[in-house]
Formats: structure tokens, C-alpha cells, sequence
């Protein structure tokens, strides 16, 4: 039987997902299920445990192997759960010898193995180089992701992903653009740069090289690339040369996707963000006027620690104020270990109340966005089941079948809330 791989969470577990199937097969590993697990929220962590629980009944014979965020943080909780038959670290999934281990293992699923028995979690703050996964055009894809750098250097107080993914490490310019260079001639239209802490590319590289730099190189690097997109960045620490590319590069997508957080400065600071309200503000009316045809999307939490009503407005007003067109909205969730778990907490209720106004809001900005499209010509890149994405990432349905992997001109003559429906 093939290996099941489940993953939960960003792009970035979506590629080392890949990333750990192919090396498991390549090490003769085979019929187990491989949960990848996310812990930027409590909810993440309990559907990666509900999910480890339904393999192991629907299957009890077949090895349940996690590992991911969730895992990392908290090797101990899954370990102890009788369901999971071994719980590897984030650095030790990407390494061959792991899956080569696990392939020779007589013991991987034997029942009653003790808890400590089942770790091979190391600590994840002793890499201080990239362990870059090499996937190849993934299946049933027409983007390619590559990830450039890994973990995070900054300790946001409502995070905790640090713990799961080490100290900022990135790969050098070379082995990005062979990777590239792997994707374009395998038929990957469009290569998406991803990362924890994307903008912090370079400052642990030789000549720290930048973000903006990176993305330049692999333009020149590649002619044949048609699209070159950038996942979630923090807008504070946008380069010079970044925002030139922006401007000038029509390859370059114009879509960023900003890691804000909230809107007001106090909880701002309470965060240990490293911008405020008016930076963020700012920086995308400057984009704009580089960039006219630039949309933004935006993570945002509703309910952080000591927020009052007040300091929530200025949240919602924030989706309005820098014309966001997408945004992910997080319910504050506490996460052992973070400063913000040991702050006056709000109530569940307060939480998901908030967290339902900006979801409102958000849903709103979407349908304008989508609206102000309608009869405009786009350029989209066609996905499976007849969809695509324009190049500012809106989601276009076509009424007709089309093959993924095409660059299409098309028309959208209708909006459905989530996307433009094209003829």
C-alpha cells in the first residue's frame, strides 16, 4: 500500500511534505500514514491529534508516524498516545537517514512501545543551516513552491512557532535558482518563494543578501519563468531592492500577503511587533502608488489578550485602511510556553464575537474586490476543476473544462463572493 501523508498548516508543510514522502519511498518506507502536524493554534494541535486517532481505527495495523510543529513542541503528548507509532522532530523529518531508519525498524509499530521509545525529536535550535526540500514539480500542481529559508529570529509574545522551527536559516542564491531552474523545465508556470520569515531571507548568509536580491536573480536567472510569486512577508522589512521589483518587474506577481497581526499600536507593542499602525498604513499606500494593480492580503488576530472594544475597532478599521483584499483571520489562541498566555486572557465568547465581526469584514472587502473585476481582462494561470488564479491571486471558475497549467486570458462576468466566474 502507498504511503498516506496528511498534512495541516502553511505552504511550507505543504512542501516538506512532499519533501518527507519522497524520501521515505525512496527508502523502501511504505504502507504507513504520516501526519505533518501545525501548532500555530490549539485547534491545529487537537486536529492533528483527531487525525492521528482516525488513521490508527481505520487501519489499526499500519504505522502512524507525526511529526511537524506540533510534534517538535510537544514530542512528549503525541508519544504518549497509543496511537502513534513514532513522533519525528521538524530537522529530522527532511533527513533521509530518518526514513532509511524507520524502513530498517523492526519495532515501528509493535504495540505497547514505550512513550520515550517513539521520540526522535532533536533540538531544533542547534541547526544553523537550511535543510532544503527537494520535491520536483508535486503532483496535481501547476505552481511551484520553494522554500528559501526556514525559521525565526523574532519572539512574537502570542507565538510559538519558533520552538518549532529553530533559528532563521537561509538557503544560498545558487540552490534556490536550481531548484527554480528544476521547476520551469518540469512545466511549473509560476514559482511561489516560501518561507517562516520570508523577508529575513539573507542576514545569515555571506554578504546577506535580500530578499529583493534573491528575487531579482532568479528573474534574470530565468527568462522562461512567467510568474514569480512571494507567500507571506512582514511589510517592516521590505527592502529597497524589493520594492524597486515591485515596481518595475511585471513577472513579479502583484499580490503580497502582510503579516499584521492587529491594527492597534498598544496591542501592537503587546505583540512585539516590530511595526505600527501607521507603518502598516503607510507601506501599503507607497506600494500602491508603485504598483496601482497591487492587492493585499493580511493576517489578522481577533482577540489578542487585554483587547478591548476600542483597540478591536482599530483592527477592523485596519481591513478598510489598507485596502486588504484577502485576510486570514485567527482567533487568539493561547500557546504554552508564550508570554501572551500569561496575560489577562478574554473570554471564549469575546474571542469568537470578534473574530466573527472580521470575518464579516473581510468577507465584505472580498466581494468588493471581486466586484471591481467583473468585465476586467485577466491573465489567469488554470488549476484543476476548471479554476485558476489571476495574477493578483483572484480565483477565477470557468464555466467550461480547461487543462491546468495554462496561462489564459479571460473575462469575469460575474462574482460569487469567492471568486469571478469566467465563460
Amino acid at each position: 500500500m502507498p504511503l498516506e501523508v496528511l498534512t495541516f498548516g502553511c505552504r511550507l508543510n505543504i512542501v516538506e511534505s512532499e519533501a518527507l514522502r519522497l524520501q521515505a519511498e525512496a527508502a523502501g518506507f511504505k504502507d504507513a500514514a504520516i501526519v505533518n502536524s501545525c501548532a500555530v493554534t490549539a485547534e491545529a494541535t487537537r486536529q492533528a491529534r483527531q487525525a492521528v486517532r482516525r488513521l490508527k481505527r481505520e487501519r489499526p495495523e499500519r504505522p502512524v508516524i507525526v511529526t511537524g510543529c506540533a510534534a517538535q513542541i510537544e514530542p512528549a503528548r503525541f508519544a504518549a498516545m497509543p496511537e502513534a507509532d513514532r513522533v519525528l522532530g521538524n530537522d529530522e523529518k527532511l533527513n533521509p537517514e530518518s526514513w532509511a531508519t524507520l524502513a530498517r525498524s523492526n519495532s515501528l509499530g509493535e504495540p505497547g512501545a514505550m512513550a520515550a521509545e517513539k521520540i526522535a525529536v532533536g533540538d531544533i535550535m542547534t541547526p544553523t543551516t537550511l535543510r532544503a526540500p527537494h520535491t520536483g514539480r508535486q503532483p496535481g500542481h501547476t505552481r511551484g513552491f520553494v522554500q528559501v529559508q526556514n525559521g525565526c529570529d523574532h519572539r512574537c509574545t502570542f507565538c510559538v512557532i519558533p520552538f518549532g522551527r529553530g533559528n532563521s536559516r537561509s538557503l544560498p542564491e545558487a540552490d534556490v535558482i536550481s531548484q527554480c531552474s528544476r521547476l520551469v523545465e518540469a512545466g511549473s508556470r509560476e514559482i511561489v518563494l516560501t518561507g517562516v520569515d520570508l523577508t529575513s531571507y539573507g542576514r545569515d548568509l555571506a554578504g546577506e543578501p535580500t530578499l529583493g536580491a534573491l528575487a531579482q536573480a532568479i528573474l534574470r536567472a530565468l527568462p522562461a519563468l512567467p510568474r514569480l510569486r512571494l507567500s507571506s512577508i512582514d511589510a517592516v522589512e521590505v527592502d529597497d531592492r524589493l520594492r524597486n521589483l515591485i515596481a518595475t518587474e511585471a513577472r513579479l506577481m502583484p499580490h503580497l500577503h502582510l503579516s499584521l497581526q492587529a491594527g492597534d499600536d498598544l496591542i501592537l507593542k503587546r505583540m512585539k511587533r516590530r511595526h505600527s499602525r501607521d507603518d502598516a498604513i503607510r507601506f501599503c499606500a507607497e506600494i500602491r502608488a508603485l504598483r496601482p494593480d497591487i492587492v493585499f492580503g493580511a493576517d489578522l488576530i481577533a482577540g489578542f489578550p487585554t483587547e478591548d472594544e476600542a483597540m478591536f475597532a482599530r483592527s477592523l478599521a485596519l481591513v478598510e485602511e489598507c485596502g486588504l483584499s484577502f485576510v486570514h483571520v485567527f482567533p487568539y489562541s493561547a500557546r504554552p510556553g508564550t508570554p501572551a498566555a500569561r496575560m489577562p486572557q478574554l473570554s471564549g465568547e469575546i474571542v469568537a464575537e470578534r473574530a466573527a465581526r472580521l470575518r464579516a469584514a473581510a468577507e465584505l472587502a472580498q466581494k468588493h474586490h471581486l466586484n471591481e473585476r467583473i468585465g476586467r481582462p485577466l491573465s489567469v494561470l488554470t488549476e484543476r476543476g476548471n479554476t485558476g488564479r489571476a495574477e493578483d491571486f483572484t480565483l477565477v471558475r470557468f464555466s467550461r473544462d480547461i487543462p491546468a497549467g495554462q496561462i489564459v486570458p479571460a473575462t469575469g462576468h460575474l462574482a460569487d463572493g469567492r471568486a469571478l466566474l469566467a465563460a
